[in-house]
């Protein structure tokens, strides 16, 4: 596979995807397809670019030397680390680029808005002090891919932001902080000895655990709340939800948990489906 495709950490792409398509569902008789495409290309680009990011960062600063999951560029030496931050650049610049597009068609705002999101994804490991080394970084999954994702989508097509829009984040958001928070959990011995204070060592084992298994019921929980019994069909996914929770509850460790982010992700993007045939029928 290329090297720039492995790089980008396709697994985590869902994360992008779903609160887009959420949104649009939400939209519904007021959905503008081609709004939602420019939002899509900005949420992809940002979550590239975070990707880049973290390799970089991480692999200059040599917390990735020993990492037990998917290849790092940087960190392997399959890309030297001025070529990666390039990339995190690039990615960064499409997201600036479309999301001025956005703004300029709805409201000015979402400049500042975007601004924050790419100030956000660097500064996850880029900073002479990174919040993610810090056990803060779920708190900003949850902000931006969760919150910011759907409601900025939701207002791009509508140009209004509702109630209900606010609670249809929430449920995208927990399943975004589920795979970083799975991601961290493999990692977590090996930040730990780096100094790397995330959420999961800062927790410890057991508790890391039980968060993640805590933010896929909130997603199915929240997703019930809102109005319209046709949201019961996102229960539909509880079997998926339950075999990737005991598998963690197991304590699968290090590569063990490599295949259950790709499944976490997958969970996301049906997730996803079947919550906007929710919306759509409600």
């Amino acid at each position: 596979m290329n090297k720039w495709i492995v790089g980008a950490r396709p697994r985590t792409l869902p994360a992008a995807i779903a609160p887009v398509l959420v949104a649009t569902s939400l939209a519904a008789s007021d959905a503008d397809f081609g709004m939602a495409g420019l939002a899509l290309v900005v949420s992809l680009a940002l979550q590239v670019g975070v990707n880049y990011a973290n390799d970089y960062s991480d692999g200059i600063k040599g917390t990735d030397d020993n990492r037990v999951g998917p290849t790092r560029l940087v960190a392997s030496g399959l890309a030297s680390a001025k070529s990666v931050k390039q990339a995190a650049f690039i990615s960064f610049a499409v997201a600036a680029a479309v999301g001025l597009v956005l703004a300029l068609m709805t409201s000015l705002w979402l400049v500042a808005v975007g601004a924050a999101a790419i100030l956000a994804a660097w500064t996850y490991t880029g900073s002479k002090r990174p919040y993610g080394y810090l056990g803060l970084g779920e708190i900003s999954v949850f902000l931006f891919f969760g919150l910011v994702a759907t409601m900025g989508s939701y207002y791009v097509q509508t140009e209004k932001l509702t109630w209900q829009s606010f609670v249809v984040a929430i449920p995208m958001g927990s399943l975004a902080c589920a795979l970083l928070a799975i991601n961290n959990l493999r990692d977590r011995a090996q930040d730990e000895l780096v100094g790397k204070r995330t959420l999961a060592v800062r927790l410890g084992d057991a508790g890391a655990r039980k968060l993640f298994i805590s933010l896929l019921l909130v997603a199915h929980i929240s997703a019930l709340a809102v109005s319209g019994e046709n949201t019961l069909i996102t229960l539909a996914l509880l079997p998926q939800t339950f075999i990737i929770a005991n598998k963690v509850r197991a304590g699968a460790i290090g590569p063990a948990l490599i295949p259950l982010l790709g499944k976490t992700g997958q969970l996301q993007l049906w997730f996803a489906v079947v919550f906007s045939i929710a919306l759509a029928l409600n």
